[in-house]
């Protein structure tokens, strides 16, 4: 039998984790410290198995979702870009960049853009598949100057201020894209119009939707869901 590498993860980080709360008894003020050392190896482990090169590559007579790929968002109601409120949307791309960028969706459609077919794998378990059509971010990071500084970049929303920050390496990989469109349409609100971050080598929660922001940076922070206790690193 074999067992993929999400799963893998999945198994050795509830594995270690099991065997700390057996020896600690449950006590978790023994317990945390224990656990983030689990989960720097863990990352320690992920950062070992990416490859830049490695593509996901589903079979080409393999369907889409369509509109059964799951729609999700944190705010209390979907979030809708509204002109008349907001202004015009715009992505900003700044931080540790010589020349920091601002983007309308027009200026995205002029920009060299992709098209994959690619799967989307969600930390509960399933996975979804969707053709998106967008802007490799390492694209955005050449058109911005990102600097030597950039290490880290974060991804903001606004779904009531939804983001997440990625290592660099995971962000320059030619999968990871700024998506404007899904199966040959325009995004709409239920997947994260007018533009949302997708890439197959993060699970979902890393993946923002309702983007407004691309940041540049020499240090890592958090996350909507990494401050939650969810694995920063959260890779495929």
């Amino acid at each position: 039998m074999t067992l993929d590498r999400r799963r893998f993860l999945t198994l050795s980080a509830a594995s270690v984790s099991a065997a700390m709360l057996a020896a600690c008894g449950g006590d978790a003020a023994r317990l945390h410290p224990l656990l983030d050392l689990a989960t720097r190896k863990n990352e320690t482990l992920e950062r070992k198995l990416f490859r830049s090169g490695s593509r996901n590559r589903p079979p080409v007579d393999a369907g889409v979702a369509g509109e059964s790929f799951p729609s999700y968002f944190v705010s209390k109601h979907m979030p809708v870009w509204d002109p008349a409120v907001r202004g015009a949307w715009r992505l900003e791309v700044s931080g540790a960049v010589r020349k920091p960028l601002s983007l309308s969706l027009d200026d995205l459609v002029r920009l060299p853009r992709i098209s994959q077919k690619v799967d989307h794998y969600c930390v509960e378990g399933w996975n979804a598949r969707a053709q998106f059509s967008g802007v490799r971010v390492s694209d955005l990071a050449r058109l911005a100057g990102a600097t030597e500084d950039a290490q880290y970049v974060d991804f903001q929303s606004f779904d009531d201020d939804y983001h997440e920050s990625w290592d660099m390496a995971s962000a320059m990989h030619p999968q990871t894209i700024v998506v404007i469109a899904k199966d040959g349409h325009f995004l709409n609100a239920s997947y994260g119009a007018p533009a949302r971050v997708h890439s197959p080598v993060k699970l979902g929660y890393k993946n923002t939707k309702y983007l407004t922001k691309v940041v540049f940076m020499p240090k890592r922070n958090g996350g909507y869901w990494s401050d939650l206790g969810y694995e920063w690193y959260g890779g495929t």
